[in-house]
């Protein structure tokens, strides 16, 4: 979600629409995997299905103007279970800033309104994981000025010497898939791919759920959607080139679930109706018995 200079890591293939179906019922929890192949057993889930705001046992809330210089406020009542989703929603709603601090050049603090809300939501200080295969199922809104992203930090650093990977990234017709650990300059340092989602399909195939999938392990960290390979780079390259030297991406991480609008990267919305939906079918975690 941070945006320096970016080191692309490989090249990518060709990436179909999936055609999947609308969500499944809420009673279809119980038909979960709980082992899959390679000896990944189901170690956590949220499969959205308690109607009303997500569960607090897994889910924190961002409040307020926080990264990009993007141009939504982050407040609770944006995100919200219904039939089986959740869903974080992105609204053209204006009021004062209770940030504003007159003559402020902090740009969180000199915006005297708020034009555009939203919800960000991740599980800092309740659920991480090292290792493991992780996949969400959702639907993202590629209307003009839309960032959604589904990412994790590193629970040990600051930023971007605590490791960040976005499996799923989207903003101005591009779909990324990244990976960042702190370069030389104490900026980050990106390992990246990108779609076109033009390519894929536009507003046809963001009209469909998707699966996005992130497989990582001891030796590598590889970001899929819907099975295509979006990414993989090896753990050894990833140490943080600075006088530690230490691989943010061999301690635990925490996840992210956010809807931004504008900003550095997300482009202009003030031509997109609103509100404007990322929808998330189910997240789950899948470890090996000895990465637990």
């Amino acid at each position: 979600m941070k945006v320096p200079v970016i080191f692309f890591a490989g090249v990518l293939v060709s990436f179909f629409c999936n055609g999947q179906t609308p969500k499944h019922a809420p009673a279809a929890a119980g038909r979960v995997k709980k082992s899959m192949a390679g000896g990944y057993k189901l170690v956590w889930q949220d499969e959205f299905n308690k109607e009303g705001a997500p569960d607090t046992a897994y889910w924190r809330f961002e409040k307020g103007f926080v990264r990009n210089q993007e141009l939504q406020w982050y407040q609770t009542g944006n995100a919200y279970c219904k039939n089986g989703y959740l869903i974080i929603e992105g609204r053209r709603e204006a009021r004062p800033s209770p940030a504003y601090v007159s003559g402020s050049k902090d740009w969180k603090k000199k915006r005297d309104s708020i034009q555009y809300t939203s919800s960000s939501i991740n599980t800092a200080g309740k659920l991480a994981w090292k290792y493991g295969r992780f996949i969400m199922r959702g639907r993202i809104d590629i209307s003009p000025g839309m960032w959604p992203a589904w990412w994790t930090l590193g629970i040990e650093g600051n930023w971007p010497a605590n490791g960040e990977i976005d499996i799923m990234e989207y903003y101005n017709n591009k779909l990324l898939a990244n990976i960042a650990c702190a370069g030389p300059d104490r900026r980050a340092l990106w390992f990246s791919n990108t779609k076109p989602a033009d390519s894929l399909g536009g507003m046809a195939w963001a009209s469909q759920f998707h699966i996005w999938r992130m497989d990582w392990d001891e030796e590598s960290i590889a970001l899929y959607a819907d099975d295509l390979l979006m990414n993989r780079t090896a753990l050894n390259k990833l140490q943080n080139r600075d006088s530690t030297a230490i691989n943010p991406f061999m301690q635990p991480h925490y996840m992210l679930l956010n809807l931004a609008i504008g900003g550095t990267n997300g482009g202009d919305p003030s031509s997109t109706s609103f509100p404007r939906k990322f929808e998330v079918d189910y997240v789950r975690v899948y470890q090996k018995q000895d990465n637990k």
